[in-house]
């Protein structure tokens, strides 16, 4: 059970701070005097922030960015990695309750006291939501499972040429090749995809001359 869970004195804070690391450069260390300096975050706040973002994994114990900052920096992948981040700073919670993040306020409190073990009406509690909150807008709990639906692309492997004794309607002597040819369809449940899948092939490969 742990005693307290990451949160900012200041919790709206953290949205500031993740807007800035979006348009920021890379640093080669996350320090206060960058949070202070680049981001603008001046004083106690940014002091704070520069603690948080290590808990939640986004910097090294070194103050180095971690994998997860540089993909928070991504916009096709910042969601995913701020819900990355969340399930790492707030692994008890998860642990408790995996859906966590979709609990409405008077559930997380309650999962909240019992993780910590803190008071209902306690200070850390209240700023430990309020902090998880703000992190959370960032979040993106489903860009795992999202796939784009796309038409797979046809893959065509000739096989080893192969004689066919002629029929009455052919030259004493012919030879014939035969190919392969594998599909990569596509990762959904659509049934019109695959509709239009097959009606291509007919289409264009089995009625062909």
């Amino acid at each position: 059970m742990a005693d307290t869970l990451p949160y900012l004195p200041t919790p709206g804070s953290i949205r500031t701070a993740l807007e800035r690391i979006r348009d920021a450069a890379t640093p080669d260390r996350v320090t206060t005097d960058f949070i202070q300096t680049k981001l603008a975050i001046k004083g106690g706040t940014g002091a704070s922030i520069a603690a948080y973002l290590k808990k939640i994994g986004l910097v090294n114990s070194d103050a180095s960015p971690t994998d997860l900052y540089k993909r928070f920096r991504n916009t096709q992948t910042s969601g995913a990695s701020i819900a990355e981040a969340i399930r790492i700073g707030y692994r008890e919670l998860f642990d408790i309750n995996e859906y966590c993040y979709a609990l409405n306020d008077k559930d997380l409190l309650s999962l909240v006291c019992q993780a910590t073990g803190a008071s209902a009406a306690s200070r850390t509690a209240e700023l430990t939501i309020a902090t998880f909150k703000n992190l959370k807008a960032f979040a993106d709990f489903d860009a795992k499972s999202k796939t784009v639906d796309t038409m797979p692309e046809e893959v065509v492997t000739p096989t080893t040429p192969t004689y066919r004794a002629p029929t009455n309607n052919q030259e004493s002597l012919g030879l014939n090749l035969s190919y392969t040819i594998n599909l990569n369809l596509p990762a959904t449940s659509d049934q019109a995809v695959f509709n239009a899948i097959f009606r291509s092939l007919r289409e264009h490969l089995l009625n062909g001359e």
